[in-house]
């Protein structure tokens, strides 16, 4: 079992940035995949990120250019900055890890809480 907790979020305004972390309990190297979720009021969950066992990363169109993902496998920790915010990215986000290969694309074995984000204009 493994206990994700997120932290970080917060209310900036338009052009912000924010930076999120997502403290593991457990070894995330057993992790062969994290990623970074969203959901806004009244929306289905998104999937904001990606990164796997080896370091590649993969982003949705809606971000692509101004959120990061690392990881740092040493400190089982991951961590998404988010440059350039909008409002439109204003949503809960959520850490996600999964033991199984290949990555799966929605439904991740274990979740954070999750940590709110919201931009104004």
């Amino acid at each position: 079992q493994v206990q994700l907790v997120e932290s970080g979020g917060g209310s900036v305004q338009s052009g912000g940035s924010l930076r999120l972390s997502c403290q593991a309990t457990r070894d995330t190297r057993s992790n062969n995949c994290m990623a970074w979720f969203r959901q806004a009021p009244g929306k289905g969950r998104e999937r904001v990120a990606t990164i796997d066992r080896n370091l590649i990363t993969r982003y949705a169109d809606f971000v692509k250019g101004r959120f990061t993902i690392s990881r740092d496998t040493a400190a089982n920790t991951m961590t998404l900055q988010m440059n350039s915010l909008k409002p439109e990215d204003t949503a809960m986000y959520y850490c996600a890890a999964d033991g199984r290969w290949p990555c799966p694309l929605g439904n991740y074995m274990f979740w954070g809480q999750g940590t709110q984000v919201t931009v104004s204009s």
